[in-house]
């Protein structure tokens, strides 16, 4: 009891320092999120831009390597098997490995750092437990791979344009002939103005209305209502007992140490990860209202970073390794900092989860009550909802209704139930 009141101290304190919602201490899963770009599709080079400006999932630690973008102008990457045979052929395992351990690669020199920051391990402790090899300790580095190394996950996302290029010609073909029929206007009622005076003759404006219509129009058929589909491979790193055992005792040295770096190198192939599912988004329409018609980019940016939202949401509704747990930022009312883009509807059900620490220093999470969100309460917050004007955007969270439970505390956890 004295151990879990310890944690909820701590918690509720670094809830207390948080200067914001978003800024709340907790332990995530990390990903990499990375694009299959299509080189010969349309819109192929746009849709590669936009999605280097989209930041990974906001509910997971930001796990990316240097690649985020890989081109393809065949077949070989558009299933489960192409993906997992580039994967395993790049030996991503290890990469995200080493990541996690800041691994020097001339050097082979590693450091905690990154456990310790995403794990809230107090540093000396941690340093000082590990040191002495205590019970403690051991269940420190378990638990920093069960919580954290092993919820190290791979995103692959295939995005492909939708051609719209009827409807979109319809409106385009509109735009031209209404620009026509304001152009003749204006030259009509120019000419009436001049008199018809040979010496006076009347020059069409440059750029003319026409002009400027016909502008609109190339852009409308091109842009207007953009739309793509994205099909989202989901992956997870293998980091069980024997693979955790072998990187601590092969590979793991906090110094310049040549033999260990060669183990690692040769060892690359033995890391893996292990194929846990996927999802396509269903295209659907997306409002552009709010972007102008001369932010085109901004079109491909809405449509594709929705549709990446649409699977991350489903892929953990359906998938409970991927499953993501939110801080409640306070309880009178009950508020956390989820909602639309996560997949959340009136009829979303929450577990509230309380974090006990057993004698060995191992951490796990206990349900102590359930929530459900609150009709006409629920954050949009999906990309643009507030320039779209969509109910709920201002909220900034989502308050909940106690279904059972106790006391709730700030900090402690909730998970969406199946």
């Amino acid at each position: 009891m004295r151990k879990t009141m310890i944690l909820f101290i701590a918690v509720f304190i670094s809830w207390q320092a948080a200067p914001a919602q978003d800024d709340m201490k907790y332990r995530r899963s990390s990903i990499y999120s990375m694009m299959v770009k299509h080189d010969k599709q349309k819109f192929a080079e746009d849709i590669g831009k936009v999605f280097l400006e989209m930041p990974v999932p906001d509910k997971y630690n930001d796990h990316d390597l240097s690649v985020k973008i890989v081109s393809v102008s065949d077949k070989k990457l558009e299933d489960n098997a192409g993906i997992t045979e580039f994967l395993d052929r790049n030996m991503i395992a290890s990469r995200l490995v080493g990541k996690w351990f800041n691994r020097n690669v001339l050097t082979g020199q590693c450091d905690m750092q990154l456990v310790k920051d995403r794990g809230l391990y107090n540093a000396s402790e941690f340093d000082k437990e590990l040191a002495s090899r205590s019970q403690r300790g051991t269940a420190l580095l378990e638990d920093a791979g069960e919580d954290l190394i092993g919820n190290t996950f791979v995103l692959v996302n295939d995005i492909r344009y939708i051609d719209r290029s009827k409807g979109s010609a319809t409106i385009g073909l509109i735009l031209k002939i209404v620009g026509a029929g304001l152009q003749a206007m204006q030259d009509a009622q120019a000419m009436k103005s001049s008199g018809n005076n040979r010496y006076n003759r009347y020059t069409p404006q440059r750029p003319s209305i026409k002009e400027g219509f016909d502008g609109l129009a190339e852009m409308a058929e091109s842009y207007k209502g953009f739309k793509v589909k994205i099909h989202s491979y989901l992956y997870r790193l293998v980091w069980d007992d024997e693979t955790a055992s072998r990187f601590y005792k092969d590979a793991y040295t906090d110094r310049d140490n040549g033999a260990k770096r060669d183990n690692f190198e040769r060892q690359r192939g033995s890391y893996r990860l292990e194929y846990v599912g996927e999802q396509e988004s269903s295209g659907s329409k997306i409002s552009f209202m709010g972007i102008k018609e001369e932010e085109p980019l901004l079109m491909v940016r809405k449509a594709c970073q929705r549709a990446l939202d649409e699977n991350v949401a489903n892929l953990q509704k359906n998938f409970d390794v991927f499953k993501v747990k939110v801080p409640l930022s306070q309880t009178e009312p009950i508020k956390a900092s989820i909602g639309r883009k996560e997949g959340m509807t009136d009829n979303s059900k929450y577990e509230v989860l309380q974090p006990v620490e057993d004698d060995k220093g191992h951490t796990t999470y206990k349900r102590v009550g359930t929530i459900v969100p609150e009709k006409g309460k629920i954050w949009d917050n999906r990309f643009m909802a507030a320039e779209e004007k969509a109910q709920g955007c201002d909220l900034g969270a989502t308050t909940f209704r106690k279904v059972s439970g106790g006391t709730f505390y700030p900090g402690m956890l909730i998970r969406e139930i199946r």
